[in-house]
C-alpha cells in the first residue's frame, strides 16, 4: 500500500526558514510526478511545487523565489526548503504523488489536483510575524 508521511513543520518567526519532508512507501516511487500542496485556514488547498516523472520543476508564482523542491528516488523522499517565510505562508502542507506517469508533464497538469491519487496527512507550518 501506498503512503505518504510528512513532518519537518513547526513555529517559525517570519524571514526564517524550515525543510519539509515526504517518506513515500510502497512501489513506484520513481514512476510518478510529486507535488507539495497546502492549505491555509478558511481557504482552499492550492499548488505550491511539484516535479514530473522526468524531473521537471514547476513553482507556484507566489512561492517560486523563495523555495526549492527536490526528490530522492533511491531513498523515496520529497523535499520542500522554505526560505525567507512569511506569515502567509502558514498553512498545512501535503505532499502528493500521481499513478504511474508519463516522464513529462506540464505544469497546468500537475498544478490540478485530481491527477494525484495518493496523499499525506499533512504538516502544519505557522510563520509568526
Amino acid at each position: 500500500q501506498v503512503q505518504l508521511v510528512e513532518s519537518g513543520g513547526g513555529l517559525v518567526q517570519a524571514g526564517g526558514s524550515l525543510r519539509l519532508s515526504c517518506a513515500a512507501s510502497g512501489r513506484g516511487f520513481s514512476e510518478t510526478a510529486v507535488a507539495w500542496f497546502r492549505q491555509a485556514p478558511g481557504k482552499d488547498r492550492e499548488f505550491v511545487a511539484a516535479i514530473s516523472r522526468g524531473g521537471e520543476i514547476y513553482y507556484a508564482d507566489s512561492v517560486k523565489e523563495r523555495i526549492t523542491i527536490s526528490r530522492d528516488n533511491a531513498k523515496k523522499k520529497l523535499s520542500l526548503q522554505m526560505n525567507n517565510l512569511k506569515p502567509d505562508d502558514t498553512a498545512v502542507y501535503y505532499c502528493a504523488r500521481t499513478p504511474r506517469i508519463a516522464y513529462y508533464a506540464s505544469r497546468d497538469y500537475l498544478m490540478t489536483q485530481k491527477v494525484y491519487d495518493t496523499w499525506g496527512q499533512g504538516t502544519q507550518v505557522t510563520v509568526s510575524s
